[in-house]
């Protein structure tokens, strides 16, 4: 069973929210393509999922759902209230990192097998890519 949550637009609108160009950031709404996107990995029940990037939470929502264990990297802090409500909806589920995906270790920060799962912001997109492709395995161990 998963908590009732309230509509992202809702959130959205109740934090003063609004994707920021500078950041490359754009909002999903549509659940059902949250829930495809989610679905990409296959089966999540229990499984470790980065997500970069997370925004308000959105496609944070559809991981969830799937029963994904979730680690957050999101360097926007106006968007930390919206995701520490998920945190408490979801207790021991949902691990939110204030910072730059670009920095840090990614499987430090995981230390297990995972997927990594993210409507990526554009500015980070070709740079983490780049990262994954050249030299480092692909894909993250799952």
């Amino acid at each position: 069973m998963h908590p009732q949550l309230p509509p992202l637009r809702d959130v959205i609108a109740r934090h003063g929210l609004s994707a920021s160009k500078a950041l490359g950031q754009n909002f999903l709404f549509d659940e059902q393509l949250l829930d495809r996107i989610a679905a990409l990995p296959g089966d999540l029940e229990g499984r470790a999922v980065l997500e970069i990037g997370p925004g308000p939470g959105g496609l944070t929502r559809a991981l969830l759902r799937a029963g994904a264990r979730v680690t957050a990297i999101e360097m926007d802090r106006r968007c930390l209230p919206a995701l520490a409500e998920l945190e408490e909806a979801f207790p021991g589920r949902l691990t939110v990192i204030e910072g730059d995906a670009l920095k840090l270790d990614h499987d430090a920060v995981m230390g297990e097998a995972y997927a990594v799962v993210a409507n990526l912001p554009y500015n980070v997109g070709t740079a983490l890519f780049v990262r994954w492709l050249g030299g480092q395995d692909w894909p993250p161990r799952w």
